[in-house]
């Protein structure tokens, strides 16, 4: 054998062997990583496609499509198109988790169309304010002193009061018709892995929720301009106590907790952000969704119970994937996609019952996904158009969502 060719076989072997012995190494090593996490321990849902219902990271990149941020620690997370619905990214998406104080986006996007006008006023009672549990988040609602529907809901939304949320739910028929109008709610909007026991997401047993069905929750609930006015709301007076011998009760600031609107040490406000709510319990960890515009596009991002260490690690892993959603836009491809609510599948009108039939849901998505929106114009323009092909051709196109004015916050803010 010439000794320049047997120069090349011996150098071409070793690389083979390189690759045959490294490669299978640094996969080990990988799941050594891996091996670390937390993982699903049963089947997930299919609900919005197949790949969400996997274990693990979902994402297929495109030509020139930035890589996922590094050492992304959420047991579950989400990253998807406001407009179209599109999923761009998830990581177990479907793990059935305690949801902590982000379940209150189902609890507001349930009860707020309810309790109108925003200046209806309320006289608090002692029992209204009893069963709170211990620990809980409160703004500051003290009995045999009146509130308005709107400072209660400012409440709830800044500052993640569960005093507000149970004076709220008894206004709207007491905490048991608030939990299962919840849960039928949740139902409606095909948010499958979500099962409420209390509405303020305080930690019950079999309470549990979903990064894909958070995410529901705030694509619904920034339709409504009252939840859209609150969840962009950085800081606001909130009434306190009459005291005896004053005529006018005095008020006291209070700050949105989510760290992305407000900054807080270590976190910078996120350039575009209009909400929508955050949480955490001993047994949830943290929890937060977003919303966020920049150029026109408006993405939703939902991580639970990151497991790192770091301050505010769950604000910083949403940041991130904020990014790389902007910057990945055009050059992937869906894993799946937010699926529409019931009644825009089957066509249901008003007086008809969204909830029947939810054992359904399954396969009503996948005639869904044919008639998903595309060509929609304006940053807050139609998130998705339901119904399969034949559907359409029956009923023609059927809007879920209509066009959304911008929060203030996005438009103070300037973008990166």
């Amino acid at each position: 054998m010439p000794a320049l060719k047997k120069t090349v076989m011996t150098v071409l072997s070793a690389a083979l062997l390189s690759v045959c012995v490294v490669s299978p190494a640094g996969a080990a090593d990988k799941d050594k990583t891996d091996d670390k996490q937390p993982k699903p321990t049963g089947p997930m849902s299919t609900v919005g496609g197949k790949r969400l219902g996997q274990p693990g990271t979902q994402v297929q990149l495109g030509p020139g499509a930035p890589v996922l941020p590094k050492e992304l620690t959420g047991r579950s997370w989400i990253v998807a198109d406001a407009e179209s619905g599109e999923v761009l990214a998830s990581h177990n998406a479907h793990w059935r988790l305690p949801p902590a104080s982000t379940l209150k986006m189902l609890f507001a996007d349930t009860v707020l169309p309810a309790l109108q006008p925003k200046s209806l006023t309320h006289l608090v009672t002692e029992q209204e304010l009893a069963g709170i549990g211990e620990g809980s988040s409160l703004v500051g609602v003290k009995e045999d002193q009146a509130y308005t529907v709107h400072d209660l809901w400012l409440g709830v939304f800044l500052r993640s009061g569960n005093d507000a949320v149970h004076v709220l739910s008894e206004m709207y028929g007491g905490v048991p018709a608030t939990v299962a109008a919840m849960q039928r709610h949740a139902e409606e909007l095909q948010a499958l892995d979500t099962r409420v026991i209390s509405p303020d997401g305080y930690d019950a047993p079999n309470q549990v929720s979903s990064a894909y069905d958070l995410t529901l929750f705030a694509r619904s609930g920034m339709q409504k301009a009252d939840f859209r006015e609150y969840a962009a709301t950085a800081s606001a007076d909130f009434p306190g106590a009459l005291k005896k011998g004053k005529k006018k009760r005095e008020t006291f600031e209070i700050q949105n907790t989510n760290r992305l609107i407000t900054g807080d040490i270590g976190v910078e406000p996120y350039k575009g952000i209009a909400g929508v709510k955050n949480g955490y319990t001993t047994h949830a960890g943290n929890t937060f969704t977003g919303i966020a515009e920049r150029d026109g596009k408006v993405l939703l991002v939902t991580v639970m119970n990151p497991s790192a260490d770091e301050s505010h690690a769950v604000y910083k892993e949403a940041a991130g994937l904020l990014d790389w959603g902007f910057a990945a836009d055009g050059k992937v491809t869906p894993v799946g996609e937010l699926v529409p609510p019931k009644s825009a599948v089957t066509g249901a009108g008003k007086g008809s019952d969204p909830v029947a039939g939810s054992d359904k849901a399954d396969k009503k998505h996948a005639a869904a996904t044919a008639a998903a929106a595309s060509g929609s114009s304006g940053v807050w323009t139609a998130l998705s158009i339901a119904g399969g092909l034949l559907v359409v051709l029956a009923a023609g196109v059927f809007l879920v969502n209509r066009r959304w004015p911008l929060p203030d916050l996005v438009r103070r803010l300037p973008r990166r």
